[in-house]
């Protein structure tokens, strides 16, 4: 039976729609890590131009890597924060969160992860994770530092990174700021029209690892955050396990801790008072059994 010229074309316009959708994913996804990690080498700038005391830390990966971080104390602070960034440009452009930190009483201690800034490798998924840890070692090992003086903080694709660290090691609080269900969660939220699943070669399954975490957890997010959907925040806060809390606040994913600084401000004020309370409390009743 022959075909009719109309269908030649539908068939013809099929094919080429065929192969244009396929060269799409194929394209995507062997260029995901650049969609993951957009580092920066150059540091340019240092706690010092703000008037903060800061040490410059070298330390080690599980693996062998040069990593670099600052640590930024805080007069008088009982508490540290380790602080696991997003996925674009270094620790130069957190600045502003590690003055908010230092306003707030706590000492930070803020790393890049391998392939950004002056750390070494190139970084990966597995790679973040191991970074992370030989932080939370450092603080530790190295700086004496005890686990339940120890709030892990991860914005962004650092909340994930945060999240499977809590899920792993002791610690007071764990703070997701941005924070996203999955890799392939946000995949679909940009390509609706793709397989995700099929193509995706990263996992951040910040609501699998969230679910593990035994320590009190604080969900930040922004209605208005135009990368991270606001629904995602509330899923993580509903997936952990208690003592949490969540709070909302307002601006671009970039920029609410700043637009938002009154409510923020009042927030992790709060939650570190929470913090202290809840581990006395726990501290009473383990004394009483």
């Amino acid at each position: 039976m022959r075909m009719t010229r109309p269908v030649l074309i539908l068939i013809e316009v099929f094919v080429v729609l065929l192969i244009a959708y396929s060269a799409l994913g194929w394209t995507l996804y062997f260029m995901q890590p650049t969609f993951v990690y957009k580092p920066t080498r150059e540091v340019s700038y240092t706690p010092d131009e703000l008037g903060l005391d800061f040490g410059n830390v070298v330390f080690k990966s599980g693996d062998g890597l040069r990593l670099n971080g600052w640590y930024v104390p805080a007069e008088n602070s009982g508490l540290t924060v380790l602080f696991c960034h997003g996925n674009g440009g270094n620790i130069t452009h957190r600045l502003d969160s590690i003055n908010i930190l230092n306003k707030l009483g706590l000492n930070c201690f803020i790393f890049d992860y391998r392939g950004y800034g002056n750390s070494e490798g190139k970084p990966s998924e597995e790679g973040t994770y191991l970074d992370a840890m030989a932080a939370y070692k450092w603080l530790t090992e190295t700086r004496k530092v005890p686990a339940n003086k120890i709030i892990i903080f991860g914005k962004s694709l650092g909340g994930s990174v945060a999240a499977e660290l809590a899920s792993r090691v002791k610690t007071k609080g764990l703070i997701i700021e941005g924070g996203f269900t999955s890799y392939v969660d946000m995949g679909r939220k940009f390509y609706p029209y793709m397989p995700v699943r099929w193509f995706a070669s990263f996992s951040y399954r910040t609501i699998d690892y969230i679910r593990e975490v035994r320590c009190p957890v604080l969900i930040i997010h922004s209605r208005g955050d135009e990368i991270v959907p606001f629904e995602f925040g509330l899923e993580l806060h509903e997936a952990a396990n208690e003592p949490r809390e969540f709070v909302e606040i307002f601006g671009s994913h970039n920029d609410s801790f700043l637009v938002s600084s009154e409510i923020y401000n009042r927030a992790w004020t709060k939650w570190l008072k929470f913090l202290e309370e809840y581990c006395e409390g726990r501290a009473g009743a383990q004394q009483a059994s």
